[in-house]
């Protein structure tokens, strides 16, 4: 008798960690709360909010689930691993002190810190900060990050002094704080670590675009497309982050009275010398590097996400495809900002993995739902086009885009240059 499984959330990530786990061999069912059209065509999607700590439980308990893989951010931080546990029931995520690494980016630093970690100096900023003063201190561009969790959009970086003063503000106010960062220059890549108190091993590292517009410019978004392997991620890069940076993070985690056992994403800057430093934690898969990265990783998905639920991860490590993945999002009227939603979705969308000559391409589905048998927008991020290939990035791409031509949104946008800084 195989596993069943549940996926807490509903976005492009969990569609991805559906699929690699309707395609892991030890599992018999995959069930997706709340999940979106593309998890309803594989799994069964069962209407409880990812936030809604509670209902997960119950859901878990009336299953009689063998995993709970915890998606978002937001569930973890509010406990929804450490309520499962404590009824016996393994979950692939951090407590909510691990979780705490995303949960607060004052936190987060305060430990990098406090270990020696290489990342950006940092300024508190209150109702009683010059903040004339605070900000000339550095000079642009500036770096101001909420304190809060805000969807992969509590930041801006600006040379726009204005601009900076002005969110600085608002924060402050809707807040009580904001954080002031150093700039880091370089390029920026997605280091994502499956880690428990046994070990930790490290998935092929990725690169995503945050900016929404072509060349990198624009407003920041949840993410508008990401590659993988990252060709800025050398062999000496990759070795230095792993003694650097999650070597001391994963000793000082598995020293906790609970240990973390789940993800830690670590967003990395890599400076022209080639020195990694964290520009922040997440405490989950990245969306969209879920997208690039899960399709790459060759051994059974469901046996790693268990061996690090239940603190074993050094006797089940992963194996992988020496393939490249690329995803380009799809994205409807008006994102970042208010989306346009309840639009129909046209074209050839197939729930499995088209072969091609050079490889093989799917649609992950985001923001989608089903209204009378149709297929609607129901997100900002509504999509993305994957593009899995053995022979280069190149064709990656190549599928990535041939996929996505065959997609019809009124007023949507996508990026026409994800991976321009390898290719």
């Amino acid at each position: 008798m195989g596993r069943t499984v549940l996926v807490v959330g509903g976005g492009g990530r969990e569609h991805a960690l559906a699929i690699g786990l309707v395609e892991s061999p030890s599992v018999d069912s995959v069930h997706v709360a709340p999940g979106n059209a593309g998890t309803a065509q594989i799994a069964t999607n069962h209407p409880v909010s990812a936030s809604d700590v509670d209902g997960q439980v119950g859901l878990a308990q009336t299953l009689g689930v063998d995993l709970v893989v915890v998606g978002p951010e937001a569930p973890l931080v509010a406990g929804l691993s450490d309520a499962l546990r404590a009824i016996g029931i393994p979950s692939f995520g951090p407590h909510a002190d691990g979780a705490m690494l995303e949960g607060s980016k004052d936190f987060a630093k305060q430990v990098m810190l406090d270990l020696g970690i290489p990342t950006a100096g940092v300024q508190h900023l209150t109702q009683e900060t010059d903040l004339d003063e605070a900000i000339d201190r550095w000079g642009s561009p500036w770096v101001v990050k909420r304190d809060v969790l805000a969807g992969g959009k509590g930041v801006v970086v600006t040379e726009n002094r204005d601009e900076a003063l002005e969110f600085i503000q608002s924060s402050i106010e809707s807040d009580g704080m904001v954080l002031l960062e150093e700039f880091l220059a370089g390029e920026e890549a997605s280091m994502l670590v499956m880690m428990d108190e046994s070990g930790f091993v490290a998935l092929p590292c990725s690169q995503d675009h945050k900016r929404v517009s072509e060349g990198d410019v624009g407003l920041n978004t949840g993410g508008m497309g990401a590659y993988a392997p990252a060709p800025v991620v050398t062999k000496e890069v990759r070795n230095r982050a792993i003694q650097e940076i999650v070597e001391p993070m994963h000793v000082h985690l598995s020293s906790q009275s609970t240990p973390y056992r789940g993800c830690l994403y670590v967003g990395l800057m890599i400076d022209e010398m080639g020195a990694p430093s964290v520009v922040e934690y997440n405490v989950r898969f990245g969306d969209p590097e879920t997208q690039v990265t899960v399709p790459l990783i060759s051994s059974d998905l469901c046996d790693l996400l268990l061996a690090v639920a239940e603190g074993r991860l050094a006797h089940s490590m992963p194996t992988f495809h020496d393939a490249h993945a690329m995803t380009v999002v799809l994205a409807a009227e008006g994102y970042p900002g208010p989306p346009v939603k309840g639009r129909l979705i046209g074209g050839d969308i197939s729930p499995d993995w088209q072969p091609m000559a050079e490889g093989k391409y799917l649609i992950h589905h985001a923001g989608t739902g089903l209204e009378n048998g149709k297929l609607i927008s129901t997100g900002g991020r509504v999509l993305a086009a994957t593009g899995i290939s053995e022979n280069s990035l190149e064709s990656a791409k190549n599928l990535a885009y041939k996929c996505l031509s065959k997609v019809q949104l009124e007023g949507s946008h996508f990026r026409r240059d994800i991976g321009h800084r390898a290719l």
